[in-house]
């Protein structure tokens, strides 16, 4: 063997492992050894007269079956070893002899505001997708079971750091455009579907498998959603999240939404990104008797908006997002040599609190994936498309600049070979600002020598004192991702 291949590790090979059974072992044995689907049943392939097998050849096959296990599984394990570096994600990684702290992973890691959706993207991680993967495949997810908060009817802005080639990408859905009175042209679809041609690895069906499955079959009601039904009423909402009262669907109930389930089927098939959105725009026009929109959404990725800072590069979402007044604020802060008295920094203007969702992803090389997205109000104008089962979004609550949007990844210098790569996603404006400003202060404020020699596991709790909504926080340090939030607890994360 070639000496610069490295060690290979062997798993102790355990013949009667718990819970196994000796007939199950024999089907296992027979699936690996290659048995025809007509040999490997439950029956013995011959007998005796006296209904047995011979003893001395039952010995010999058994003896034989159990060195063709060991020499397969040490075949495969070898396999294994020589290809798991050359594909992120697509085996389950060795074992390493140590654990870490909840939010710690060696390779990726996703956290949304539903265990569901973290769950699917983890799974896309798994498979050997990307961070973009993963975070399209929950995005999509939440359009799903957390309808009251984004959906395909909803407004995206992402920001994307690469961390093989270094860039920086923003994506956004583009100026808001109308499709009737108050409602605005759903731009969801052709978006996320533009940044996975863009950046995403695995084919753009697979991602949609998931989401797809929880609208056909159903999902079961969490209690955000529960909390956001109780609140609103099932005015337009009905039978989709109501019971046959009318009554609102409670924590644990299922839900379906058969009509979104075609609408995905259909966008998993559509060529390109442009069509992807066509069949959607068609039935939301016919229910609402309108011809077919003249006007197409025009999603767009172009490079973030960025800011040097001694400490590294500051990269955020262009306008009309909330970003570069966040920018602002930032640079204020951190080129301010009088320490405030106020632990919050200023909120920037707002005339309402849109209800915003939002997720992120990470992987242990420093690519991250931040998105948000909103309905403008909860459950958007309330209007449910009967053919499309998609909730528009409210284009009368709609701010002049969307205060909701401006997620913010923070790369230390690229001298230092220890750098982090920081992500910042929240909602709740306009207290988002104060959040974000907050923990990348007490961010730079580690001492690199000291962050060398720790993993954070969560946000510090000063920054919940400028907290009204929610608070993301992604890390790449030490090739280790880490996930948290604050309130802590408050979003389920996965990693592997």
């Amino acid at each position: 063997m070639d000496s610069a291949a490295g060690p290979v590790h062997y798993q102790k090979l355990l013949l009667w492992e718990l819970g196994w059974s000796p007939m199950r072992k024999r089907r296992d044995s027979e699936r690996l050894l290659g048995v025809p689907p007509a040999l490997a049943q439950d029956t013995p392939l011959c007998r005796n007269k006296a209904g047995g097998l011979p003893g001395a050849r039952a010995r010999l096959l058994t003896a034989l079956l159990l060195l063709a296990v060991g020499i397969s599984l040490a075949v495969r394990q070898l396999q294994t070893s020589g290809s798991s570096t050359g594909s992120f994600g697509s085996v389950a990684p060795p074992p390493t002899g140590h654990c870490h702290l909840p939010g710690v992973y060696h390779h990726g890691a996703i956290i949304s505001p539903a265990a569901t959706c973290s769950n699917l993207g983890r799974e896309l991680l798994v498979a050997g997708g990307n961070v973009v993967d993963a975070g399209v495949g929950a995005a999509l997810c939440l359009s799903v079971v957390h309808p009251h908060t984004t959906g395909l009817g909803a407004v995206f802005w992402g920001l994307f750091h690469n961390s093989s080639s270094g860039n920086s990408t923003a994506m956004t859905s583009g100026p808001a455009q109308m499709l009737a009175p108050g409602l605005e042209l759903p731009a969801t679809l052709p978006a996320l579907r533009l940044l996975h041609t863009r950046f995403g690895r695995l084919p753009w069906p697979r991602l949609l498998w998931g989401p797809t499955l929880l609208a056909q079959e159903g999902f079961l009601v969490d209690p955000p959603l529960a909390r956001a039904l109780a609140a609103q009423g099932t005015k337009g909402l009905c039978p989709l999240l109501c019971h046959a009262d009318g009554t609102p669907l409670g924590p644990g109930s299922r839900a379906t939404n058969p009509r979104l389930a075609a609408v995905l089927h259909r966008a998993a098939l559509a060529p390109t990104p442009d069509l992807t959105g066509d069949t959607l725009l068609s039935l939301m026009a016919s229910d609402l008797g309108l011809e077919a929109p003249s006007a197409e959404p025009m999603p767009s990725l172009e490079p973030a908006l960025q800011l040097s800072v001694p400490q590294g590069i500051l990269f955020t979402t262009p306008s009309p997002s909330a970003g570069p007044e966040l920018l602002a604020l930032l640079e204020a802060a951190l080129h301010s040599r009088a320490p405030s008295t106020d632990p919050c920094p200023p909120l920037l203007q707002a005339a309402k609190t849109p209800v915003s969702s939002i997720l992120a992803t990470i992987d242990s090389s420093g690519s991250v994936l931040l998105l948000t997205s909103s309905l403008n109000s909860s459950f958007g104008s309330g209007y449910l498309s009967p053919s499309t089962g998609v909730l528009l979004s409210n284009l009368v609550t709609r701010s002049a600049t969307s205060a909701w949007a401006c997620p913010l990844i923070f790369l230390g210098s690229p001298d230092d070979t220890e750098a982090d790569v920081l992500g910042l996603v929240a909602s709740g404006a306009p207290s988002v600002t104060r959040a974000m400003t907050s923990a990348l202060l007490r961010h730079l404020a580690v001492p690199q020598t000291q962050a060398q020699h720790q993993h954070q596991q969560e946000p510090r709790e000063s920054p919940s004192a400028c907290v009204q909504g929610t608070l993301l926080q992604v890390t790449a340090h030490a090739e280790h991702a880490h996930v948290s939030s604050v309130p802590h607890g408050c979003c389920p994360f996965q990693g592997f």
